[in-house]
């Protein structure tokens, strides 16, 4: 275990109740990460996380409940410094009501990336940027095409990809590194039953391969096999593309 991961010592998590975000934290713990800030808006699920943390790695853990459609949403606190920022929130929402419903349509937008906006500007900031640290956000593979099937969240997160990629220029040069992360499926409860289970990666194997190289920056494509996959589906014509 010793190496380039163990240089991570503090997390702090948004969205730490999704798998892949717990996933990464029992393997960051695994790793010699002793320290955890994890927000999530599910207080019953964060806490049990937590508990894990400190009873099976010792870890020192705090929680704060965060939900990014709550009308007054809180402001973002962030006067501790953390080896890692995780951002991992996001929600697929009802995409079929989306259609004809804006409130819809603007609560999957909010939860996928202007919702996102507050916490990412307290996170890069001025400061932050000139001391070693971390930042992985996770976006999606359905960033880079528009389908009929899921356009607000594809939209969201494209608009979360280039925010995060200019962020990356901005930090280029410093010792502040930012990950982009383009996922495709992983085993979750937000896509039971919305995905192949043959394309569903694992949520403990997509942790792993990332704190291979837990300081790497620049933007990825995970698990890798989605890149040649999707620069398919960006080249299918429109009478194909119209059916996914």
């Amino acid at each position: 275990m010793a190496g380039m991961t163990t240089l991570l010592r503090s997390a702090w998590v948004l969205g730490s109740t999704s798998t892949v975000a717990s996933a990464i934290c029992r393997g960051l713990a695994e790793r010699g990460c002793h320290r955890f800030h994890l927000l999530a808006r599910n207080l019953e699920r964060n806490h049990a996380l937590a508990s894990e943390l400190r009873e099976r790695f010792g870890a020192e853990v705090s929680c704060q409940t965060v939900d990014l459609l709550a009308p007054q949403p809180p402001q973002p606190q962030l006067s501790e410094a953390f080896d890692l920022y995780l951002v991992a929130a996001g929600s697929l929402g009802d995409a079929d009501r989306a259609r004809t419903d804006a409130a819809e349509a603007e609560a999957i937008t909010r939860a996928n990336y202007t919702g996102l906006i507050p916490w990412l500007t307290a996170i890069v900031s001025p400061e932050r940027i000139e001391q070693p640290g971390c930042l992985w956000v996770f976006s999606s593979v359905a960033a880079d095409r528009g389908r009929p099937s899921n356009y607000h969240y594809g939209a969201a997160k494209a608009g979360l990809l280039r925010f995060c990629e200019g962020l990356l220029l901005r930090c280029h040069g410093t010792p502040f590194a930012v990950r982009i992360l383009k996922a495709g499926f992983i085993a979750s409860p937000m896509t039971e039953g919305k995905a192949p289970p043959l394309l569903c990666a694992s949520p403990t194997q997509i942790a792993r391969d990332l704190l291979r190289q837990p300081r790497r920056r620049g933007i990825e494509t995970i698990p890798w096999w989605w890149t040649p996959l999707m620069a398919v589906v960006r080249r299918l014509p429109a009478r194909l593309a119209a059916k996914l």
